[in-house]
């Protein structure tokens, strides 16, 4: 055991996932009674979550990683780990070419007990389920499974965090609970594949008993992302329409809207398949929000192709909607069909796309204008508040902009955290406008 103990400053990148491990890690390094920094000048070692997703999230990882070799070198750093899928998918690589950092470890749910150990503590089982939160304390993240079984052509993550593991659902009402505890009111339900919870465990899919027993915790609000679309578990269709506390949202990642695209990247559905299951889903939940991300440019992606793609987003018209440029990833099964379509023409398309979903959620934010909303506010600066409806989540999603009250409310009272009820009285394409009435 060092004689002297660390002082951590935790460097987290890449998504949910990655916070949830950097807030695990950080929950056992205080069980050691290692200090836990919110800066990295106030640390002597600094621990860097990294994420190797596409291309651009690679870099990110890699230039924070120089970045905290060069602290390490001025003697403003002791010591720099690294763990994550990027260095679990490249460590021999990064080894070699940056081996100044200390220790390179696997993904960063399964290395927690080594970089305990490196640091000089113990890795203690009975913490299971408790962490050191990172978000506002009004929200936070569970995640209810490790890696992914699906077989998606473009997709490194199995490769770097392993097939699909549920946690047992006591363990996660048992987080859950604790969540509460500390005052969570936003519970956001994560796993690569959500859909796919229990099957490996209990032999069934088990989301919609899951989502009834969170439902139970007392939280305000539960979100559900990242739901799979193949063999979707329509049973959990009643409970998010039934439990009051279930926001009405799912996001759905989607991927693309022609059949010849969806084949190539092996979803598992056709363009048919997904209008149907979109139909049942806002057929059985009336008013839900649907979420989705799509991926324009992969390889042999034609403007026919693209423009099924526009078609598609055209008719369903999502609530919400996201798109990534395709990025080619070693190892995957669809890295032997190249990268035929350039930066330029992917990041056309992009804006293509975009363009037409800024289009579509103007006009259902402008819809909103003069209806009254529950708002959950984020934060409180100089004035004015943001906050969000039920249909949106955190970082990714409207918010709602609140620049004024009712005769007598002070807005500077208002405070993080707390729901309030406001009108809509001016939308752009992704924000909303509105004052508080109660």
């Amino acid at each position: 055991m060092k004689t002297r103990l660390p002082k951590i400053y935790v460097d987290t990148l890449g998504c949910s996932k990655n916070t949830v491990d950097s807030e695990s890690f950080m929950a056992q390094a205080r069980s050691n009674e290692f200090m836990i920094v919110d800066r990295v000048e106030d640390a002597d070692t600094l621990v860097i979550n990294t994420c190797g997703f596409i291309d651009a999230a690679k870099q990110e990882s890699i230039d924070h990683i120089l970045d905290g070799v060069r602290l390490k070198q001025q003697g403003d750093l002791e010591q720099v780990f690294v763990m994550g899928c990027l260095s679990d998918r490249y460590a021999t690589e990064l080894k070699a070419d940056i081996p100044e950092v200390d220790e390179y470890f696997g993904s960063s749910h399964r290395s927690i007990p080594d970089v305990i150990k490196s640091l000089g503590g113990d890795y203690r089982k009975e913490l299971l389920g408790e962490r050191t939160l990172t978000t506002p304390k009004h929200f936070a993240y569970l995640k209810i499974s490790e890696g992914c079984d699906n077989p998606c052509s473009f997709c490194a993550i199995p490769l770097m965090r392993g097939g699909h593991v549920s946690t047992p659902m006591d363990l996660l009402v048992r987080e859950a609970e604790l969540l509460r505890a500390k005052g969570v009111k936003e519970l956001i339900v994560i796993g690569q594949d959500t859909t796919y919870y229990g099957l490996d465990i209990y032999g069934e899919r088990k989301l919609d008993e899951l989502l009834m027993r969170l439902s139970d915790v007392g939280f305000e609000w539960i979100r559900l992302l990242y739901a799979y679309p193949a063999k979707f578990p329509e049973h959990i269709l009643p409970v998010i329409r039934d439990r009051e506390n279930i926001c009405k949202y799912i996001d759905m990642p989607l991927q693309h809207g022609s059949t010849e695209v969806l084949k190539s990247m092996r979803r598992g559905v056709t363009r048919q398949r997904l209008l149907d299951l979109i139909a049942l889903i806002k057929d059985e939940v009336p008013g839900i929000t649907l979420r989705t991300t799509m991926i324009v440019g992969y390889p042999n992606e034609t403007r026919a192709h693209f423009d099924e793609l526009l078609g598609f987003v055209e008719e369903v018209r999502f609530d919400r909607l996201g798109c990534f440029m395709y990025s080619q990833e070693d190892a995957t099964t669809a890295f032997p069909l190249g990268d035929s379509i350039s930066t330029a023409e992917k990041q056309k398309r992009v804006r293509e796309l975009m363009g037409l979903q800024e289009q579509i959620s103007r006009e259902k934010n402008e819809s909103l204008i003069g209806t009254k909303q529950t708002i959950l506010i984020d934060r409180v600066e100089d004035g004015a508040a943001w906050g969000r409806t039920a249909s949106d989540a955190p970082e990714v999603d409207n918010e709602v902009v609140i620049n004024g009250a009712a005769e007598g409310f002070d807005i500077s009272k208002l405070e993080s955290g707390s729901f309030y009820q406001a009108e809509i009285t001016d939308a752009e394409a992704f924000d909303l406008f509105g004052e508080i009435v109660a």
